[in-house]
């Protein structure tokens, strides 16, 4: 009897111990199972983030490049193909075919804020918004504390002018007036604090040229026909190279006196652009945004922003 009852232990212990073997092995399995899918998942993370590193490296090799005193817009230096497959392409403009809000706002120009104003109108911002738009800029950078404008908002404790020029063209975010035209997606491509002066005909857009005494649609609309030549792009070999403003002006069949109105707000072939170079591997993508000023054979760099 007892014999018997010796065995039913002995055969519960070994039924026992065989489970407890399985269950460490279950559970071994899962922790090498468990460390394995962590091992993959550093793996591709960090194969991420070497592509990513690439990505960069390119951007920034494309923008290096535009740098250079002998590459134009138009040069076949601006993009670049590497043995492994990345690649980098680079966009060079001129930074003063954009409006520089800073340059029109100084000094209180009535000539000069009355092309902000056209241009805020054709960007479909309307007359009350517009007002309220252009007094709080000027309350913004005005020096004196003291002054405010009639279509503009108080100071309080939740609003604080800085009383100076913009340091960077995101900061009329915080203007007053200016959050809904500034929410719109590229509200900013034809804006700049960079270029400290007139518009270089030589880049302007199409609504930035309409911003501009006596410009008509129809007199851009001829003017951007010739600048950009057959093929319809600015800053390629067939663009039609005009030699100086009273050139364009005289091309475009502007008179003396509308002539002498434009002149003082437009300028051609300015030294100061902005290079936009993407870096791609694999799926792996960066851009390097950069505005600089060539003098001479060192370029004098302005702004640099990645992304």
């Amino acid at each position: 009897m007892s014999m018997s009852i010796l065995k039913r232990g002995q055969r519960k212990i070994s039924a026992a111990a065989i489970m407890l073997a399985l269950w460490a092995l279950f559970l071994l399995s899962a922790l090498v199972i468990s460390w394995a899918l962590d091992i993959d998942a550093r793996l591709s993370i960090s194969g991420e983030g070497n592509r990513m590193l690439k990505a960069e490296a390119l951007a920034c090799s494309g923008a290096e490049v535009a740098l250079h005193p002998m590459v134009n817009p138009g040069s076949s230096n601006l993009s670049g193909q590497l043995n492994d497959g990345g690649s980098y392409e680079a966009h060079l403009t001129g930074e003063a075919g954009r409006l520089d809000v800073n340059w029109l706002v100084a000094g209180e120009d009535p000539g000069k804020l009355e092309i902000l104003r056209r241009f805020l109108e054709n960007k479909g911002v309307d007359l009350n918004e517009r007002d309220t738009m252009v007094d709080s800029l000027l309350d913004w950078v005005e020096p004196n504390m003291g002054l405010h404008r009639l279509n503009a908002p108080p100071e309080s404790d939740n609003y604080h002018p800085p009383h100076a020029l913009l340091a960077q063209i995101d900061e009329l975010k915080k203007v007053a007036g200016w959050a809904d035209f500034t929410a719109q997606p590229g509200w900013d491509d034809d804006l700049t604090v960079n270029s400290r002066q007139g518009v270089d005909l030589t880049w302007a857009s199409h609504d930035v040229l309409l911003a501009l005494p006596g410009m008509t649609p129809d007199v851009v609309d001829r003017f951007l026909q010739l600048r950009q030549g057959p093929d319809g792009v600015d800053g390629t070999e067939d663009d039609m190279q005009f030699k100086s403003v009273d050139e364009a002006l005289s091309t475009l069949g502007f008179n003396p006196q509308q002539a002498k109105q434009l002149e003082p707000y437009v300028a051609m072939k300015t030294p100061v652009f902005r290079v936009i170079s993407v870096g791609t591997v694999g799926k792996a993508k960066r851009t390097v945004q950069m505005v600089f000023r060539r003098v001479g054979v060192q370029p004098q760099l302005i702004t640099w922003k990645e992304f």
